[in-house]
């Protein structure tokens, strides 16, 4: 893990400490996280994980906005307990009061998507198509049934397949 992000997850906590006047438990730290979230707090474990690749790509706005996001949710639970909303008002103080920062609930960093195999499915209607997930198409295939909303009919698998 970079000696930045360990560092701007410590100098977070102190920001939280000095502003409630109390100590907070650190979280474990990982950087085990892919896809299009830039982070992930796990607030019953006390644990954070962060997108590596999002961070090579963005450091500067992720130290500065992503890794205090994602602290001010572990604050806020430990503060408030988990009967709070995720990005609600509790969060939204800690983000503002103690960081200083716009509570935004998401990044706007370019993210990378995969190609990913659509399963063509159809019906009786004319504009009657519908692309699977590979997910989807599987539970077809032990029984599951999806009906068109419109005409009613059984969607079933017209052997097409394409990527998008």
């Amino acid at each position: 893990m970079p000696d930045y992000l360990h560092a701007r997850v410590e100098t977070c906590y102190q920001q939280a400490e000095a502003f409630f006047q109390q100590p907070f438990a650190r979280p474990e730290v990982s950087f085990k996280l892919r896809g299009q979230k830039a982070g992930v707090a796990h607030l019953t474990e006390n644990k954070l994980r962060f997108n590596p690749q999002l961070y090579r790509e963005n450091r500067e706005d992720f130290l500065k906005q992503t890794v205090p996001h994602e602290v001010a949710h572990l604050v806020a639970h430990q503060l408030f307990g988990l009967k709070i909303q995720p990005h609600g008002e509790e969060w939204q103080l800690i983000m503002r009061g103690v960081y200083e920062l716009p509570p935004n609930r998401c990044h706007s960093y370019a993210v990378q998507r995969r190609a990913v195999s659509r399963y063509i499915y159809r019906c009786r209607c004319p504009q009657g198509e519908f692309p699977f997930s590979a997910q989807r198409h599987a539970l077809v295939g032990k029984g599951r049934r999806y009906y068109c909303r419109r005409c009613k009919v059984t969607l079933s698998y017209s052997g097409e397949q394409r990527r998008e």
